[in-house]
């Protein structure tokens, strides 16, 4: 199976790294456009396009102007080790053994608005642009057109006969992968905590279970839909009560 994620606003290019390995991704030329389109930007330009504050506005700026290819260890970081949110708390990857890293380079891929799909080992530079930034590049008018089908042929090329895509991706993510098109059953992930006696999806909880999802998957080397039902990090359970569809299970605490 082959599992997508959202990248994260936050990152870290100071940890120290757990591996040496590197690699490069896919669309790094289209990426460059990308930068291209940014670096006319100014600040304020930045901090409006992308609701920001002044002082991130600056910031992206900045890494808009240092943006250069090409990547290499020396002034870029794999992905999986350079988003820092909630997804990637609960994924862990500095604790994973070099035989998991492997793994997890062959299973997980992360959408980006910049970078369109990266494997966790691929290198990148420091960036903010979420897949749902209005920015306009030649005749395409936000990122998902640019994009197009760029994405879901790629995952296309990867996935082998039915495997199923897990998607632990956000709603703004996923829209850059077109369903129709793409030659998997999508399996969809739903996590809810109780709270004031009521059954919930509260953002923090259920993208640091997305997270942990991926590293259950890792861990266990997880395979078919039985084994994502046995999910259990965190106080999960699989509620086949709660659950729609087998392609949505839904997982309570």
């Amino acid at each position: 199976m082959k599992i997508v994620i959202s990248p994260a606003k936050s990152l870290d290019f100071e940890s120290e790294l757990p591996t040496n390995k590197s690699t490069e991704a896919k669309f790094l030329l289209e990426a460059e456009r990308l930068n291209k389109e940014l670096k006319k930007k100014s600040s304020s330009s930045l901090s409006k396009l992308m609701s920001i504050s002044a002082n991130l506005g600056q910031l992206n700026f900045e890494r808009n102007q240092d943006w250069h290819l090409p990547f290499s260890p020396s002034n870029a970081r794999p992905a999986v080790y350079a988003f820092a949110g909630d997804v990637y708390t609960g994924l862990d990857a500095y604790t994973l053994s070099e035989e998991k890293i492997d793994l997890l380079q062959e299973k997980l891929r992360i959408l980006s608005g910049m970078y369109g799909l990266l494997k966790p080992l691929d290198l990148m530079q420091p960036y903010r642009l979420e897949m749902g930034t209005s920015l306009k590049i030649n005749t395409k008018k936000n990122l998902y057109q640019f994009w197009g089908d760029k994405i879901t042929t790629a995952l296309n090329d990867e996935l082998d006969g039915e495997e199923p895509l897990i998607n632990l991706a956000s709603n703004e993510y996923f829209k850059a992968v077109k369903p129709k098109i793409l030659n998997a059953p999508i399996i969809t992930p739903v996590f809810k905590d109780f709270k004031n006696g009521e059954l919930k999806m509260i953002s923090f909880f259920a993208k640091k279970a997305r997270g942990s999802m991926v590293r259950y998957i890792i861990d266990t080397n997880a395979a078919t839909l039985n084994d994502i039902r046995a999910f259990d990090y965190g106080g999960y359970a699989f509620s086949e009560s709660h659950s729609k569809s087998e392609l949505e299970p839904v997982f309570i605490r």
